[in-house]
């Protein structure tokens, strides 16, 4: 945990950032008006959110507490984070002490969790119910404790590290996508500012020592003023269209932007909420609650907003006597006629075609001559059977396979260790075996801890057979529907996916592995199809991004999923090379499934023999869609 105090080290100060305005007006927003919710910053590495959100604390502090920047790490136990009964002092002196923990340490300042999209299940749980109720409540073993807990949320996320749970993603009032500018002088103002920060922290400080006085006098005031900042019903009204143009789920989404928008007005100094405060604050605060599909893209272009805006108009009506001034000229570039609907997409040219190629492609082709792969036109709403990998592992939590855990269902007592739930009646029952005759003690070595089942995420490989044979007879639709259903349901159970793509002459990495699934989509539907039939050359490559990914993440399990029809037709011995390649998969522990997409009357069954190399299980396309399966009980 880091907190921002006189005795830390000196913080880069928030007004020498470089451009990121729109993240520093959330930000700014946020603090003159914490019932917003927070903000959700989103963007590549190497963009400075860290070092702006850090920046923040010294500006909203009017006292220790309301200034404090509290950090919260993704590996933080559950009593780390909401806290927990002094062990020491129970054992000791019979007292239940309790021990705060970061949630009530950021109480009236900021909790900032780096890599929110990382967060564990069940810290993401228990911070859901922070944020909802303002406190944290500890029940546990007997003993009840409640200690406030009303802070501002900030979180930072790499998406291509990974989605956020939708709920979670609810939380936070605004969300802003960053990225490093491309400006060239910029750039070199960035590299100068920040060379002379490390050269020299304390005098960098001293010279916007005024700068940050008068931004926080600002802020502050700004404060002071948002609750007597008027909104007018016209702009009421105004907020409720473009909610509703937008498609927003519920009602908080509304309340959002109307919160946003008076701290907007606020800090220019404006006694009421216009369609100005309105526009910046739909920028921030509904491009992540547009109802959208999971591997639509985020954000909210010009276009579109101008269409909303145009929508928000006609909602507002004519000026009204609330709002004698309320201009009634829709926005610049209002209603464009052609704006595209939210998470509208090039409707999966490729999937939707027929696929007319054959396998007589030249074998060492590098550009199959088939249609693009594409996406799925429409979700299909099918839910994909669960496939699990056998065992218990050690993984990240997920919602795949079994896994020991933290949380979970209590399976039985092993020996205590630091970050072990404690398993109360185990340690009566060692404590009472120690010394039966007298009145149970319990000391030290009686301890025992819980071991818990829970659930665990995966490395799960696709390789996807898109020869000519796969392509032909009206498959490539099916076989992209299910491709897209597969990594959604991926999607859900936070897997870290990889994409092997069998076409043509050779196998390629068509998306290494990633938590970022909609990015796998994007990746796959751009893969051309066609050509002959590479299979050996595939699951070699697979095993291989296996091997590579458990010399990284070691407790990690993967499981390959293959889909094809089985025919390997990269050269005369191609058969015996896919087989060989297959049990090399097997003798390396791999598990796998094979999904035989071959269709029609007629059918070779060649899915089957490679299935039974790779000692996996096989499954029709039609199977895979029904509801959940579990592979092998652990």
């Amino acid at each position: 945990m880091t907190d921002v105090q006189d005795s830390a080290p000196v913080r880069y100060p928030f007004s020498a950032v470089v451009g990121q305005e729109q993240l520093k007006l959330a930000l700014v927003l946020s603090a003159i008006s914490p019932g917003i919710g927070g903000v959700l910053i989103r963007g590549e590495k190497g963009t400075a959110k860290s070092t702006i959100v850090r920046g923040l604390g010294p500006l909203i502090g009017g006292d220790d507490r309301s200034g404090r920047v509290v950090e919260l790490p993704i590996g933080a136990t559950e009593d780390r984070v909401i806290g927990s009964l002094d062990l020491t002092s129970v054992l000791r002196d019979g007292r239940a002490e309790f021990t705060p923990g970061l949630l009530a340490r950021a109480h009236r300042g900021v909790l900032y969790i780096d890599e929110v999209n990382l967060l564990a299940d069940h810290l993401v749980d228990v911070l859901l119910d922070a944020a909802a109720s303002g406190r944290v409540t500890i029940e546990r073993d007997g003993v009840s404790h409640t200690q406030e807990a009303d802070f501002v949320l900030v979180g930072t996320m790499n998406p291509e590290e990974g989605e956020l749970r939708p709920q979670l993603l609810d939380r936070f009032g605004l969300a802003v996508d960053v990225a490093a500018g491309k400006d060239l002088d910029e750039r070199v103002e960035v590299i100068r500012r920040r060379m002379a920060f490390d050269a020299d922290p304390d005098g960098f400080a001293a010279e916007y020592l005024e700068t940050e006085h008068e931004l926080a006098q600002r802020i502050h005031a700004a404060r002071e003023a948002v609750s007597g900042v008027e909104i007018p019903t016209r702009e009421l009204r105004r907020i409720a269209g473009i909610c509703a143009h937008l498609d927003v789920d519920g009602l908080r989404g509304d309340i959002v932007v109307a919160r946003t928008a008076a701290a907007h007005a606020a800090w220019r100094g404006a006694p009421t909420v216009d369609e100005e405060d309105v526009r910046a604050a739909v920028e921030l605060a509904l491009p992540h609650r547009r109802r959208r599909n999971p591997f639509d893209e985020s954000g909210l272009s010009n276009d579109q907003l101008d269409d909303a805006m145009s929508a928000g108009q006609d909602a507002a009506g004519p000026g009204s006597p609330d709002s004698p001034d309320d201009d009634p000229t829709p926005p610049e570039g209002g209603p464009g006629g052609g704006a595209p609907e939210p998470g509208e997409s090039s409707e999966s040219s490729g999937a939707s075609e027929e696929a007319n190629t054959h396998e007589d492609s030249e074998p060492g082709s590098q550009r199959a001559p088939g249609p693009a792969f594409g996406a799925a036109p429409t979700p299909t709403g099918r839910r994909v059977r669960a496939l699990r990998v056998t065992g218990v592992g050690d993984g990240d939590p997920g919602r795949r396979s079994k896994a020991r855990s933290r949380r979970g269902h209590t399976t039985h007592a092993v020996d205590f260790a630091d970050g072990r739930p404690v398993h109360l009646f185990a340690t009566v029952l060692a404590a009472a075996g120690r010394a039966p005759q007298s009145s149970v003690r319990i000391a030290a070595p009686d301890l025992r801890a819980a071991e818990r089942i829970g659930q665990e995420s995966n490395l799960v490989v696709f390789v996807v057979d898109l020869s000519g044979s796969m392509t032909a007879r009206r498959r490539l639709t099916a076989v992209a529907e299910l491709c897209v259903e597969m990594l959604r349901d991926s999607y859900t159970r936070r897997d870290r996916v990889a994409v092997v793509v069998a076409r043509g002459g050779t196998a390629t990495l068509a998306v290494p592995p990633t938590k970022s699934v909609d990015i796998a989509v994007r990746r796959l539907a751009e893969i051309r199809t066609g050509g002959r039939t590479p299979l050996a050359e595939g699951l070699t490559l697979a095993g291989d991004v296996v091997e590579r990914c458990r010399r990284t993440e070691p407790n990690r399990r993967p499981l390959v999923v293959v889909l094809t029809d089985g025919r390997a037709t990269s050269g005369r011995d191609a058969p015996a090379r896919a087989r060989l390649a297959a049990s090399a998969i097997r003798r390396r522990g791999i598990e796998s499934v094979v999904v035989d997409c071959e269709q029609g009357l007629v059918r070779l069954g060649l899915a089957a023999d490679l299935a039974s190399h790779l000692g996996a299980e096989l499954l029709t396309m039609d199977e895979l869609s029904a509801t959940a399966l579990t592979r092998g009980a652990a």
